[in-house]
């Protein structure tokens, strides 16, 4: 199991957020650039990033520092948030980024995801956030009627090889993951999953590995010490 440590970035600090709710904003950890490094030094192989004023936005709000933590990271750097354009792309891209998610504009744009993936296939990875079964997008502030395991599938078919899949109502609860809503996902396509949201433990770890599921994002609980990404 590949632990993704998760930053999650509002005004150029780390924060948490609690089910996803702006309202419910805890500052964790240390500044970006002392807890990036604290990361590495942990033993991250690949660390998750959100640029959540970013998400709510639709712009990059925070590239200039996150192409910085990009640029001096011996690590590879997954970023998300606010990604809605190809230039958007190309910028993390050129910054040093090895992997792009995209979520609210792969289910509003698909001129521009198939763009993305005809320039960047390896790069990009799509973001499935759902409450209830359904999509939210907009940082999670606006939701559909789009099923999760129907948009997997159709992405699937675009030509996507990576999704992450966040159940909103566990993301920040220290819950434990959503299983039955990733072993859905898991099972419907072939695509990688990568698990996100209430993982508390090493026990959920071996849960969603016992699924088939080779990477997880971990927040509050690496923050905690609940997870560690050695042992």
């Amino acid at each position: 199991m590949k632990i993704l440590p998760a930053m999650d970035l509002i005004n150029g600090k780390c924060v948490r957020l609690y089910q996803g709710d702006f309202n419910q904003t805890t500052q964790v950890g240390s500044d970006p650039q002392s807890q990036l490094q604290t990361f590495i030094r942990d033993g991250a192989e690949i660390i998750h990033i959100v640029d959540l004023d970013g998400a709510r936005s639709g712009n990059p709000e925070q590239y200039e520092l996150i192409a910085k933590l990009s640029q001096n990271s011996t690590v590879p750097i997954q970023v998300g948030g606010g990604i809605r354009t190809i230039e958007t792309v190309k910028a993390y891209v050129e910054a040093g980024v090895s992997r792009i998610v995209i979520g609210t504009a792969a289910l509003e744009d698909e001129a521009f995801l198939k763009q993305a993936l005809e320039h960047y296939s390896e790069q990009i990875v799509i973001g499935i956030d759902a409450r209830n079964e359904k999509v939210a997008t907009r940082g999670w502030e606006s939701e559909t009627e789009v099923d999760y395991i129907e948009f997997a599938k159709s992405m699937e078919q675009l030509g996507v090889k990576r999704i992450v899949f966040t159940d909103i109502s566990k993301d920040g609860t220290m819950q434990g993951p959503n299983l039955e809503q990733l072993k859905k996902i898991h099972d419907a396509v072939d695509c990688e999953i990568v698990a996100s949201g209430g993982i508390r433990n090493q026990a959920d770890l071996a849960a969603i590995a016992e699924i088939g599921i080779k990477e997880a994002i971990v927040g509050k609980a690496m923050y905690e010490g609940t997870v560690k990404l050695r042992g």
